[in-house]
């Protein structure tokens, strides 16, 4: 009987080790850094790298880790109900281009799904809504804005019945927005739909990963889910 094949390292082309790569990807996607704060830190700890490479890295491994992170959480979450959803678009300048960031936020503060496009008419929220829907199910409400173009979308899929909007209700997803805003700033923003894209997602999951609800916490829960992140993290494809 032939023997099961082990799946070959994502490392295996890379000199360095994987312990630095993770740490690379983890300080520029989770901390408001740019690529060549990233170098300056990391040579304060006798690790030399050139900006260009902690590039390389998070465009290589980071959908690699936000893809294993999501599905550590899916699997462990799928016995729990999403039961409440909020969604809300944000504005955004591609080389002086407007495009739009549509978001989906669950009860929790958790960043189901992330999409973007150049346009936030009806045809854009249904794209986003089926790729969402898609993912994580049917949520038994789904809190918007009065942008019409979530009415317009839901009623489409039968569910504009799911739809709630009141002033102030859709708060979670807007506070969500500012983790974003900061990485767009000492990123200088995109010039790309497609980094956009790819970003938006891997922030998304790097964030959920490591968003323990702190204020609502005392310290010692607070440190014990910490350290028990940065081990998942640490031991991601590996």
């Amino acid at each position: 009987m032939p023997r099961p094949r082990t799946p070959a390292s994502p490392f295996r082309y890379f000199n360095s080790s994987p312990k630095v790569i993770r740490l690379v990807v983890l300080m520029y996607v989770r901390f408001a850094l740019s690529l060549r704060n990233v170098e300056d830190l990391l040579f304060e700890r006798g690790i030399d790298i050139c900006h260009e490479t902690v590039r390389l890295w998070w465009n290589r491994f980071g959908p690699l880790f936000a893809g294993e992170v999501r599905r550590q959480r899916v699997s462990r979450m799928r016995g729990f109900r999403h039961w409440r959803w909020h969604l809300d678009e944000m504005y955004l300048k591609l080389n002086g281009e407007m495009v739009y960031l549509w978001r989906a936020v669950d009860h929790e503060g958790e960043i189901l799904e992330s999409y973007v496009t150049k346009t936030r008419d009806k045809k854009a929220a249904l794209a986003f809504m089926k790729k969402a829907l898609k993912r994580h199910g049917s949520p038994e409400a789904i809190t918007t804005d009065g942008l019409r173009s979530y009415g317009a979308a839901l009623g489409e899929l039968g569910s504009r019945e799911k739809q709630e909007v009141g002033r102030w209700a859709n708060n979670c997803v807007e506070n969500s927005h500012l983790p974003f805003r900061r990485r767009e700033r000492a990123m200088l923003r995109f010039r790309q739909m497609r980094t956009l894209q790819k970003f938006a997602s891997v922030h998304a999951n790097v964030h959920n990963h490591f968003n323990h609800e702190r204020h609502l916490v005392d310290r010692q829960t607070y440190k014990q889910r910490r350290s028990a992140a940065l081990a998942e993290w640490q031991a991601l494809v590996s």
